[in-house]
């Protein structure tokens, strides 16, 4: 026979057990496996000598507090316009599973924790770098997204910095091929979230997120834009092969650029979700062989 008072436990656990899981929502923990991956590159592709591997776990771990931080407090501040949109409606602050007072102080614990962190265990540089793509991100690309399409160029800039925070984590310094890294992942976010926005143009409208163009009606505009900015990603990483196995890696990356093409332009010759959402699996596809084959060919 099972007590009233194991119920309640089981109950209260079972409670718990929900609410980290919403907290871990609010960290966005898909788009942070994507900023630890290009952290690591530039990590990486910025060390000189002997591989650090303390130095390096240090700055994993403090820049995913403070992209944490910086999801769950992009989350509150947008918290409204999510109830509006079906993909977002469920999350947990639109949903009132956790209140906004939690959020902020989720928020607000993680971003300074991991600013914090990096300064000491890793290098101030890092540390300021990590804390201003906090601050350009909330403040710059956030609310830009409900007044201008030109969002997501400047949201571009916070979204390539975790390369240049690796790089500074290794070496306290950024220099050209710091830059270069930076520019890769620059232009590679443009197809991919031009693409999650046709996809959802109109769960965007209805939050009143500009998103795209209001005069592209068909998309035709947004579609060029991607496969233009594909083409530029693909020629300029194409080009910086070299080293060890570039016949190779060059190979690898002919496949993985001409496969980003194809469905690329697929998509501009004809406006379909379908083949929005393929651009944007080719685009998750290709990023990860890029930076693998720059860091395989490292010199």
């Amino acid at each position: 026979m099972v007590s009233s008072q194991g119920i309640s436990g089981a109950t209260r656990f079972s409670r718990l057990q929900c609410r980290l899981r919403d907290y871990c929502i609010l960290t966005k923990p898909e788009v942070n496996l994507l900023i630890l991956m290009t952290t690591s590159a530039g990590f990486y592709l910025g060390s000189a000598g002997p591989f650090r591997a303390g130095r390096f776990l240090g700055t994993l771990l403090g820049t995913l507090l403070v992209a944490s931080g910086t999801a769950t407090l992009n989350q509150l501040m947008e918290r409204r316009y999510d109830a509006q949109m079906r993909r977002t409606a469920q999350r947990p602050l639109p949903s009132g599973r956790l209140s906004s007072k939690e959020a902020l102080g989720l928020g607000l614990l993680l971003s300074l924790t991991g600013g914090a962190y990096l300064a000491v265990a890793v290098n101030g540089f890092a540390a300021g770098l990590a804390m201003a793509t906090l601050a350009s991100y909330l403040l710059v690309y956030t609310p830009l997204k409900r007044k201008t399409p030109l969002c997501t160029l400047l949201g571009a800039i916070p979204g390539a910095m975790p390369t240049l925070i690796g790089w500074a984590g290794a070496s306290g310094r950024i220099d050209r091929n710091a830059w270069f890294l930076f520019a890769v992942l620059f232009l590679w976010q443009f197809p991919h979230f031009l693409a999650i926005a046709l996809m959802y143009r109109e769960d965007y409208s209805r939050a009143g997120f500009r998103m795209l163009p209001g005069f592209d009606h068909d998309g035709r505009f947004t579609r060029a834009e991607i496969l233009a900015f594909t083409v530029i990603l693909v020629l300029v990483t194409g080009l910086r092969v070299a080293g060890p196995g570039a016949a190779l890696s060059s190979l690898v990356m002919f496949v993985a650029g001409g496969f980003f093409l194809y469905q690329t332009t697929r998509l501009a010759a004809c406006n379909s979700k379908s083949l929005a959402s393929r651009v944007v699996h080719a685009s998750v596809f290709y990023l990860p062989v890029v930076l693998g084959v720059l860091v395989v060919s490292k010199p």
